[in-house]
């Protein structure tokens, strides 16, 4: 694998570009009354600050979306670009989601206390939070091309 800095901007750029499309997605959902209650950047602020016993505050949420989509899934999409299945970057961007999802679902949603795939709190649960996974992996995928092209 040979990342480069301009490898590296690609993939912060494109994962931001990926969380505002998801953000808007998550903003449109509450607005209309989709699951409103359902509130993922509140549920890592609750999470992070319950687990180190931190003062509750909504932007902590924030950095912490905003860096995972950003940061820690736009670098990902960098680092392991070459061995992601597909063919185009869009279907790469997709498969990332996925697997994005797949870490919310059995990672955050069991240590909030929400159980595997949020089951405790809906059963729409995984499947909203897959949806918004793919418009994120998609919106990567797009972007990353479109930065390196």
């Amino acid at each position: 694998m040979d990342i480069n800095k301009k490898d590296i901007s690609k993939g912060l750029i494109a994962g931001l570009i990926a969380t505002v499309a998801l953000t808007a997605i998550m903003m449109i959902k509450s607005t209309m009354g989709i699951m409103p209650d359902f509130n993922p950047v509140q549920i890592l602020a609750d999470t992070v600050t319950d687990t180190l016993g931190l003062s509750q505050t909504p932007v902590l949420g924030w950095f912490l979306h905003f860096g995972l989509g950003s940061v820690i899934w736009g670098l990902s999409f960098t680092t392991f670009n070459n061995i992601l299945p597909g063919k185009s970057q869009v279907a790469k961007g997709l498969y990332l989601g996925v697997i994005a999802w797949g870490f919310m679902m059995l990672g955050l949603m069991p240590i909030a206390g929400f159980g595997m795939f949020g089951l405790l709190l809906s059963m729409k649960v995984p499947v909203m939070t897959l949806m918004l996974h793919l418009v994120f992996g998609f919106a990567l995928g797009l972007s990353y091309k479109k930065l390196a092209s």
